[in-house]
Order: C-alpha cells, then sequence, then structure tokens
C-alpha cells in the first residue's frame, strides 16, 4: 500500500484551516488586512460592515488557528496577515473561478 503525501494529522490541520477559510466574513476580513497590511478592529468593521463582536469572533478564530498576527499599541489592536499561503491560495481560487466564469461568457 502506497502512503500518501502528506502525513494525515497535516490533513487533519489543512483541513481546518479551510474549513476557517470557507466562512465569506473571514475571507473579506483577510483580504481587507492584505490590501491595507495592518488594521485595527474599527478599520475592518467599517471596511466589511459587520458589527464588533462579529468582527472580534472572527479575529480570534484567525489568530488562534496563526492566520493573522495582533499586535497591540496602545489602546488599538492591530492585526497583520502571519500565514503568506493565505494570498497565493486566494488568488489561486479566485484566478481558477476568473477562468471559469470567462469561459461562460
Amino acid at each position: 500500500m502506497q502512503k500518501g503525501l502528506v502525513r494525515e494529522e497535516m490533513l487533519i490541520k489543512a483541513a481546518r484551516r479551510f474549513q476557517l477559510l470557507g466562512e465569506p466574513v473571514r475571507l473579506h476580513i483577510l483580504n481587507n488586512i492584505q490590501t491595507a497590511g495592518e488594521m485595527n478592529v474599527q478599520e475592518l468593521i467599517d471596511a466589511t460592515r459587520q458589527n464588533r463582536a462579529n468582527i472580534s469572533k472572527h479575529l480570534r478564530l484567525l489568530a488562534t488557528e496563526g492566520m493573522v498576527s495582533r499586535r497591540k499599541d496602545g489602546l488599538y489592536a492591530y492585526y497583520s496577515i502571519s500565514d503568506p499561503s493565505l494570498a497565493a491560495i486566494c488568488l489561486l481560487v479566485c484566478g481558477q473561478i476568473r477562468n471559469e466564469e470567462e469561459v461562460l461568457l
């Protein structure tokens, strides 16, 4: 029997990350942070039109999984992308979707 390319525990961790990326609000948060470089909670509230509790919940999940980093500066916490593969994954998937849409036109 041939072993898989990736260990099972790594597949489980990858599935968890894909599960987190399956939420549109989280993708919106990550896209905004990727574009701006670093954002605080209020900036993310303004950009996503979500409430504070919702943004905080999503940021906590993303930070726990190591997808974003948090930097405290006075009264504000600033978030940045800590996993550079996120942008590559999103661009890859969005590029494929764009290609599929162009074929349908």
